[in-house]
């Protein structure tokens, strides 16, 4: 296997192509030794079952001759036979041996001549080290007493084995090539249609081929998916970004250059001063809430990311604190601003964040208001979490536009929106906040009646 180093030092991928080859290949020699070995210890076990059987056959009929026609004629019938035929006496002296130079010594140790004697028939197996044979022996006692065996050697298993080696090279060789030649295409085969598939990631519909790719084509076409959504978020916020900061600069603009060029009455200066001041602090707050925006939805870690420290923290203070905060602001506007808080709802949140959030979802509440109009702040402890609900008795959400409203630079009514200063990213935020502490948000709503704006948190751990 092939592996190229890449150059910062590490090895670069295997090759999907060159692995599943050679492990078909290696699939292909490891079966073919398998087989090969099975099949010679199931040719030496069937030849080693014949032979035994024809011993034992032979035998038979030679101690059936031996009875008829006594030993001469016995020997005569099996003077032309490949089987070696000894005749032994009780006392194990052998009384005859077809067998030329074998040395007559007294058997009556032999395994098999010992069973026959005790049995009527024994059968026995021993090795030859320097023939390489195995010789086999089977034995029968006859009606006089005496033992009448039979031999006959066979190719042992390692000597079949080692005559077989040559035709087995062969053979591996030729298991090679057709292996290698089949793992080439079997791989081509496979991971071909992989290539296509990889090829058509740059647009269009994935067509997994194989099924078990199907959920790695619907990652990547939900991954694509999320990918042009967020490029399409990020053209509209930087379209929505720019037409925003160029409206309070274009009046900035343009009431400067009336000043500086004298065309300004001298009565209409302090009014123009206002003005600029005015559409100032609009742009101060725009921009002070693109940047939290951009640290709330941008990576943990970063120079502009913002830092979540969620600790234990009572929720009816929060709100308390925000609720005195904005005050003076509802007072200007004409509306009451009233606290409904259930003592100690302790949630497990970043404190700062949390203020943030009441604080946009009130003054919301008081920018959409009507004079004379109430804002209620209630904290309860729920079976859900701590519980934070927001309500007025202002404007309320036209039903189409409800599902749009924690959209950025969103606005319902964009003329009241400028008015009264909003940037149209309040609830923006607010969503983010409340997806950064696992929060829920439920807004419901009534065109002239007002609306209310629930977020739940997880209660303290």
């Amino acid at each position: 296997m092939t592996i190229k180093a890449r150059r910062d030092g590490r090895r670069a991928p295997e090759s999907m192509e060159e692995k599943i080859g050679l492990r078909l290949l290696a699939v292909g020699v490891a079966a073919m030794l398998v087989t090969a070995l099975l099949t010679m210890v199931l040719f030496h076990r069937v030849l080693e079952s014949q032979v035994r059987q024809d011993l034992a056959y032979t035998a038979g009929a030679v101690a059936r001759a031996y009875e008829r026609a006594g030993l001469e004629g016995a020997a005569e019938i099996f003077a032309d036979s490949e089987t070696r035929v000894t005749l032994i006496a009780p006392d194990g002296d052998v009384l005859y041996e077809s067998l030329a130079g074998a040395v007559e010594e007294n058997h009556l140790s032999r395994p098999e001549v010992r069973q026959a004697l005790a049995e009527g028939e024994g059968s026995a197996k021993r090795r030859s080290a320097t023939s390489g044979y195995d010789t086999y022996y089977y034995a029968v006692r006859t009606d006089d007493g005496n033992v009448l065996r039979t031999a006959l050697n066979a190719r042992s298993f390692f000597s079949l084995y080692n005559e077989a080696l040559p035709a087995a090279v062969l053979c591996l060789v030729l298991v090679l090539a057709m292996s290698a030649g089949a793992a080439v295409l079997l791989t081509k085969r496979i991971v071909g249609p992989i290539e296509q598939m990889g090829h058509s990631l740059s647009g269009g519909a994935i067509e997994p081929p194989y099924r078990e790719l199907a959920p790695f084509a619907q990652a990547i076409e939900a991954d694509r998916g999320s990918r042009d959504e967020a490029e399409r978020m990020r053209r509209e916020f930087t379209a929505n970004v720019s037409h925003e900061l160029k409206t309070p600069l274009t009046s900035i603009s343009g009431y400067a250059e009336l000043i500086e060029t004298g065309l300004a009455k001298p009565e209409d200066v302090k009014g123009f001063a206002g003005r600029i001041k005015q559409e100032s602090a609009r742009l101060l707050a725009l921009i002070g809430d693109i940047l939290e925006l951009s640290r709330l939805e941008g990576p943990a870690e970063g120079a502009t990311a913002r830092k979540f420290h969620p600790e234990p923290m009572d929720l009816g203070r929060a709100a308390e604190a925000v609720a005195q905060r904005l005050q003076l602001s509802a007072q200007k506007a004409y509306v009451t601003l009233l606290v409904d808080a259930a003592p100690a709802v302790g949630i497990y949140a970043d404190a700062r964040l949390i203020d943030e959030l009441v604080q946009n979802l009130t003054d919301n509440a008081i920018r959409y208001n009507r004079p004379g109009g109430r804002v209620t702040l209630r904290v309860r402890r729920t079976q859900s979490g701590g519980e934070l609900t927001v309500e007025d008795t202002g404007l309320g959400i036209p039903a189409e536009h409800q599902p749009h409203v924690f959209e950025r630079f969103y606005r319902v009514d964009k003329s009241r929106s400028k008015a009264t200063g909003g940037t149209g990213l309040g609830l923006a935020i607010v969503k983010h906040i409340a997806l950064l502490h696992s929060a829920d948000i439920h807004l419901a709503s009534e065109e002239g009646k007002g609306t209310s704006i629930t977020v739940t948190f997880p209660l303290e751990k």
